[in-house]
Order: structure tokens, then C-alpha cells, then sequence
């Protein structure tokens, strides 16, 4: 890092080219060099870099007003984008749901776990307040949402400042904690919530937060047929919410608005944010079922939580404005095809002997690098093979997400692809072609 630098980075220990503009799926630095952004910068640019109107847009809106306190003023862009998504959502949104508008997934997050909370309190069931989740998970930064995260390494640091509310086990079929194989296992891995709840206190139970399809912590590991059904049920039959995070999932990323459509799923809240706005301002949000809203309009009437640039007017703008790209590029049903064609570039990475699995749903997709294929056997974590392949791939001139810890919080390494739904057949093989230079690289030292 130079030392000239008033940023705090990342790693003091990285030297990062500076980035001045983007085109559709590329990044290109000050010294002019191009980059293939294949993760999406973290899954959250859906439309492509470089949308000159997501910027007008924004424009426009600061130019009429920029700033309006939600305690005074709610102002026509949330409103817009409010009303939107809740069209986008599942039926229980849709007559009665509202959108609660943050800065982002964690404060999403944040914002879910106090939400819980006082709908519980709004039913005078005050012993309620635990926010359940799984190990392997990963929900946001901050405090609250690191509690309910279940990514190992991301904890550690912060251990002793983390309440502890109960995790169970994750539905990863590659490396099944029970080591059962589907269908054989009859989802053990979500009976294993009802477990939790039977030796545990469940009355202080208040949700249960689950990714759909688990994004950076496990690299895009789906969930198999029945497996959110019975979690809906679990959650049901104890009186507790149900609620998805889509920060990663959501916005189309895996072929459908929101993931848990796939399985016609009808969660109490469901979190987003990354693609929400693409990247072109500070955005997340929570969706509140009907449910959940009538029980704060029929008692206290007020929600005791707030952020200063909560349903900021710019942000929202900015989150209408890719909304509209989306919709009038019809970049939605481009995902599906795109997936098929990076599906189909990866494909010949699976005869590799340490590619154990090519997975994903969407254009959320993982390879994942294995010791012994057979035995699905992770590498030391001190070999660090998922980021020796994300710099091997960028002396190619492509951006990967790597990541470790997929098999049991500290060994596993996978690379997570994301790219903009922009993605053309002649970028899904060059992404394709930079991982097999990368893999022929590491795996001959």
C-alpha cells in the first residue's frame, strides 16, 4: 500500500491499482489496465459498470432535493422504488407489505434482528428475542448481524462481542455435516432447527435468518428440493418469523426476482441490497410481509429504530433509475442464458483432479478446489490455494471472489463468480480460460 495513502484499506499488505471507469462487465485502472470483473465486485453489479443514466438520474434527484429526514418527510423515488418491489415480491408482500429502505446489507440485517424483536413485543411475547440462524452463514458486518452470522473466521476476531443465540447446522450437500447423501437424509439438515428449538428455550425464540442459496461463506451452495418448504413449517409450527436474506441472491442475480421463488417460498421479511443498485449508490432494504406490518399498525404504531440516511431520496433514485435498465433491457430473463453459457464455459474444469464441485443457481456460481476429489477432501488452510487462484486469475486480467473456509469454517477454498448480467459467451470463456491458467499454475507448483 503507498504510504501516501489517507485510506485505511483492506490489507496493508496489498498494493490496489486505482480504478477510474468501468464499461458493462469491465473495470479499467489508472495505468490502463483492463480488468473482466467476473464477480460482480461481490455480486452486487447486475447491470454493468459505466450506465450513464443511473448517474443522470441521481442528478436529477440531488438537483431537486437531496436529503430528506424520514422523522419529517418521506419523499416520491422511496416511495417509487417501495411500491416496486413489493410487486416483485411474494403474494404476502403484496397487499399490506412495506419496504423499510438502509444503506446497505448489514444495515439491512440490523434492522431484520429489531424488527423481530418488537413484533413479538407487539404481541406481548417480551421472552421473545433470539434470532436463529446457521453455521456457515453470513449476514453483515456489524455487530447484530455478525451474532447471527455463522462464518467462522469472520467471528474470531470478534468473539467476545457477539451474543450467541443459536446456530444449526448448514444445507451443504457437497459437504454434509451429517454426511448423508439426498434424499436418503430426508433433510436432517433442517429438522436439525426443530432440534434446536426442543433443547432449547424455544419460547425466547423470535426468527429463524437463512440465505437461500449461501453466497461468499459457502460459494453458492442452493439448497435441495423440500428443504426451504420445511424450514417455512418448522418456523410456523413454533410461532417464530421466517426470514430470507437476499442481499446477494436477490434482484435477479439467480433467474428470479428473489430466490426463495424458486421454491414458493413466503418468508416474513426478506433482505436486500448489492444489487438493488448496482453498485451506483449506498443501498439495502428490508421487505416486511403484511404480517409483520399489522402488528406494528395495530399496537404501538412506531418502530423505536432509525438511520439518519435511511430511504435516502439519491440512493432510492439511484435504485429506480437501475430498476428501469432492467426492466428495459430485459436483463432479467438474460439470466438464465447467461448462467447456461457460463455453466457451459466452466464445464471443462470438472475433469481437473482438484475441482471437487462447479455449482450455483443463476449467475451466482462457485468452483471449489479439493486435496483428494475423491474423498472431497479440502486443502491446509495455510496453502490459502482459493487466493493464490484469485491472483493467479487477475495476472490475467480477470476478478474472482475467493474465499475460504467452505468445508468446515476454516479449510475449503472456492472461488465465487458473479458477474453483471451483461455478460456476453466471448467474456463467460475468457473467464473460463483465465481458471484454467490459474489452476495449471497453482496446482504444478
Amino acid at each position: 500500500m503507498p504510504t501516501s495513502s489517507g485510506l485505511f484499506p483492506r490489507s496493508f499488505k496489498k498494493t490496489y491499482p486505482v480504478a477510474i471507469r468501468g464499461e458493462g462487465c469491465w473495470i479499467i485502472a489508472e495505468d490502463g489496465r483492463r480488468f473482466l470483473d467476473a464477480s460482480g465486485q461481490a455480486a452486487v453489479v447486475n447491470i454493468g459498470h459505466g450506465v450513464a443514466e443511473i448517474g443522470r438520474a441521481m442528478s436529477a434527484q440531488s438537483s431537486q432535493i437531496a436529503f430528506a429526514h424520514t422523522s419529517q418527510f418521506h419523499t416520491a423515488p422511496a416511495e417509487k422504488l417501495a411500491a416496486r418491489l413489493l410487486a416483485m415480491a411474494p403474494e404476502n408482500f403484496r397487499d399490506g407489505g412495506r419496504v423499510y429502505f438502509t444503506s446497505g446489507g448489514s444495515e439491512a440485517a440490523e434492522t431484520a434482528i429489531k424488527l423481530a424483536r418488537q413484533f413479538h413485543l407487539e404481541h406481548n411475547q417480551k421472552d421473545r428475542y433470539r434470532i436463529l440462524s446457521r453455521r456457515q452463514s453470513y449476514h453483515g458486518s456489524t455487530l447484530g448481524a455478525m451474532s447471527i452470522s455463522g462464518n467462522v473466521a469472520r467471528r474470531a476476531p470478534y468473539e467476545p462481542l457477539l451474543a450467541e443465540w443459536g446456530h444449526i447446522a448448514p444445507c451443504f450437500c457437497y459437504h454434509c455435516p451429517f454426511e448423508k447423501t439426498f434424499p436418503q437424509c430426508e433433510l436432517v439438515c433442517a429438522d436439525d432447527l426443530q432440534t434446536l428449538l426442543a433443547q432449547s428455550q424455544k419460547q425466547d425464540a423470535a426468527a429463524f435468518i437463512f440465505e437461500p442459496v449461501v453466497g461468499a461463506t459457502l460459494g453458492a451452495a442452493a439448497p435441495p428440493d423440500g428443504y426451504a418448504a420445511r424450514i417455512a413449517e418448522i418456523c410456523r409450527d413454533n410461532g417464530i418469523l421466517l426470514i430470507a436474506d437476499e442481499i446477494m441472491t436477490g434482484m435477479g442475480r439467480t433467474g428470479k426476482p428473489f430466490a426463495v421463488q424458486h421454491w414458493g417460498l413466503e418468508p416474513d421479511m426478506i433482505l436486500v441490497g448489492k444489487g438493488i443498485a448496482s453498485g451506483y449508490a449506498p443501498l439495502g432494504a428490508v421487505l416486511v410481509s403484511a404480517r409483520v406490518v399489522e402488528a406494528f399498525v395495530h399496537s404501538s404504531g412506531s418502530f423505536m429504530h432509525g438511520f439518519t440516511y435511511q430511504a435516502h431520496p439519491v440512493t432510492t433514485a439511484a435504485g429506480n433509475a437501475v430498476l428501469d435498465y432492467l426492466e428495459a433491457h430485459h436483463l432479467f430473463e438474460c439470466v438464465n442464458a447467461a448462467a447456461q453459457e457460463l455453466r457451459s464455459a466452466l464445464s471443462a474444469l470438472k475433469a481437473h483432479p482438484n475441482v471437487g464441485d462447479v455449482r450455483g443457481l443463476g449467475l451466482l456460481l462457485a468452483v471449489e478446489f479439493v486435496k483428494d476429489k475423491a474423498a472431497r477432501e479440502p486443502f491446509p488452510r495455510e496453502q490459502n490455494i482459493a487466493d493464490k487462484i484469485r491472483q493467479a486469475c487477475l495476472a490475467e486480467s480477470v476478478l474472482t471472489y475467493p474465499t475460504q473456509g467452505c468445508a468446515d469454517g476454516l479449510r475449503g477454498d472456492h472461488i465465487l463468480l458473479a458477474p453483471p448480467f451483461t455478460i456476453s459467451p466471448k467474456e463467460c470463456a475468457l473467464i473460463a480460460r483465465a481458471l484454467q491458467s490459474a489452476m495449471a499454475k497453482v496446482f504444478s507448483a
